[in-house]
C-alpha cells in the first residue's frame, strides 16, 4: 500500500513543474531542472524503500520517514536557493556533511534502529555546527533565516533519533 503511494506521489510531484509551467512563465524549469529533481525524488523512494524492508515497528518508519523528508529538504533549499546566499557560497557544503554523516552512519549501522537513533543524533550536532558556522561567514543571507533553517533540521534530526530510540526499544 505505501510503496505505490510514494512512487505515484514523487511523480506527481515531478509533473507538478511541467504543469505549472503551461500556465505561468513564473516557473522555467530546464530539462537539467527535472533531472535533478527527478534524481532526488528517485534516491528518496529507494530510501524509503530500504526502510521499509527493515523498519520491524511503526516508530521505524516513521523515523525514516521523517529523516528521508529533511534531508529532501536539505537538499532541495540548498541546490534551489542555497541555505547561505548563493548555492555556490561554499559554506553550503557544510550542509552537506550532515547528510554525508546520514550517508555512513546508515551503512554502518545497517538501516537498524539503534544505530539510526546514534546516526541522526550525530547529524543534529553537525547540523548546529554547519548552522553556526554559516552565520559566522554568511555575508548576504539573514542570520535568522539560517538559524531558523538550521532549527528546523536539527529538531526534525533529534525527533527521528528519538523516534528510532523507541523502535529500539520496542524491538
Amino acid at each position: 500500500m505505501l510503496r505505490p503511494l510514494s512512487w505515484g506521489g514523487a511523480l506527481a510531484l515531478l509533473a507538478l513543474p511541467w504543469v505549472a509551467m503551461r500556465f505561468t512563465d513564473e516557473v522555467a524549469w530546464t530539462g537539467r531542472d527535472f533531472a535533478l529533481f527527478g534524481a532526488m525524488l528517485l534516491v528518496a523512494c529507494l530510501a524509503f524503500e530500504a526502510a521499509l524492508r527493515v523498519a520491524r515497528v511503526p516508530a521505524h518508519l516513521l523515523a525514516s520517514l521523517l529523516a528521508i523528508g529533511t534531508a529532501f529538504l536539505l537538499v532541495w533549499a540548498n541546490l534551489a536557493v542555497g541555505i547561505v546566499d548563493e548555492p555556490e557560497h561554499p559554506a553550503n557544503l557544510l550542509f552537506a556533511a550532515v547528510l554525508l554523516v546520514g550517508v555512513i552512519g546508515a551503512a554502518i549501522s545497517r538501516l537498524q534502529a539503534r544505530g539510526m537513533a546514534l546516526t541522526l543524533s550525530a547529524m543534529a550536532a553537525l547540523q548546529v555546527v554547519s548552522g553556526a558556522i554559516a552565520v559566522w561567514i554568511a555575508s548576504q543571507t539573514p542570520a535568522l533565516f539560517v538559524l531558523a533553517f538550521t532549527g528546523l533540521c536539527t529538531a526534525a534530526w533529534l525527533a527521528a533519533a528519538v523516534l528510532y530510540r523507541k523502535a529500539a526499544v520496542a524491538q
